[in-house]
């Protein structure tokens, strides 16, 4: 195997998951680097079957081995919200600002901290073999936007035994420790 297609349309995402695989000499490609869409519809009820509707449909398109994968960030004050809608949280089109403003708004009254975690879900198919393993990074959200790195959630969310968010750290640190890295970590194990 010598290329894999990664069913994302998010760069941040790529470039993480191209670092991952960088020791592998598996060349990662995405859709939109092919002049293609990878927008499918996420009709799913969770992390790993949301990826999977993803990695098939790509696969469907260019018969080539997929990866995929499916985040989200579940507050426990909330419920487990947003989950698997954290993208699209604050409504269609929504930025990952509105999708932090609207959690922050939600948490305002209440009293911290408050514990959350990211999960992804990362998964492989090649038209026959499917594989999926999970990541998790446990900590809490801040009051306040934090950091200019990273993408999504990473403003107000602070790692456990850590006093910066993921937005403050380089993408180096932010790999060694994130749900995405530790799910494709042991994704990479499984199909190599």
């Amino acid at each position: 195997m010598d290329k894999l297609i990664f069913a994302t349309g998010n760069n941040g995402k790529l470039a993480e998951v191209k670092k991952i695989f960088a020791d592998t000499g598996i060349e990662i490609t995405a859709p939109f680097e092919l002049g293609e869409t990878a927008e499918v519809e996420e009709t799913g009820s969770t992390f790993e079957e949301n990826a999977f509707i993803k990695a098939e449909a790509i696969y469907a398109k260019y018969k080539l081995p997929v990866i995929a994968d499916d985040s989200g960030l579940e507050i426990d004050q909330l419920d487990g919200r947003p989950g698997i809608i954290s993208a699209r949280y604050a409504g269609e089109n929504c930025t990952y600002d509105d999708n932090n403003n609207k959690v922050l708004e939600e948490l305002k009254s209440m009293t911290g901290p408050h514990t959350a975690r990211f999960i992804c879900c990362a998964v492989y198919f090649d038209g026959v073999k499917k594989y999926s393993a999970t990541g998790k990074l446990e900590g809490t959200i801040i009051k306040d936007k934090k950091g200019a790195n990273g993408f999504g959630y990473d403003p107000v969310f602070v790692p456990k035994n850590m006093d910066k968010t993921l937005a403050e750290l380089s993408m180096q640190e932010k790999n060694k420790l994130s749900h995405r890295y530790k799910a494709f970590e042991k994704l990479k194990g499984l199909i190599i």
